[in-house]
């Protein structure tokens, strides 16, 4: 048997809180798709950022807004430590590809013509 490093002991010990969880909500839809379907959602880190930074702050946030705490949270730096480009190249990619997701999946609401994100109140 080999031993394992501290993250993976970390993984394990995650997936097992998230099965352990999961095993007492019997209201929560453990469907496989509804758990594929989550899961694929986490799985991007920008995705869990952005989740993390609306829920932070519970209220809306204008996208660039957003697009700089994430910046400040994948780097570790202040917003002013950050090149434009950087924090550009994550608006984008919200704009075009994570946002429309979590929106979709009904985490996010997001108006466009304010360029507005807000935390879905489920």
């Amino acid at each position: 048997m080999t031993s394992r490093s501290h993250p993976e002991r970390n993984c394990a010990e995650s997936v097992q809180a998230v099965l352990d969880w999961l095993d007492g909500h019997d209201g929560v839809d453990a469907s496989t798709e509804s758990l594929d379907g989550a899961f694929a959602l986490l799985a991007d880190q920008r995705r869990r950022l952005l989740l993390a930074v609306m829920w932070t702050y519970g209220e809306e946030l204008t996208l660039p807004d957003a697009a700089e705490e994430v910046a400040v949270r994948e780097t570790g730096r202040k917003v002013t430590n950050i090149p434009a480009e950087r924090v550009r190249e994550v608006y984008l990619s919200l704009y075009h590809d994570h946002l429309p997701r979590l929106v979709d999946a009904g985490l996010l609401e997001y108006d466009q013509e304010r360029d507005l994100v807000a935390p879905d109140a489920v």
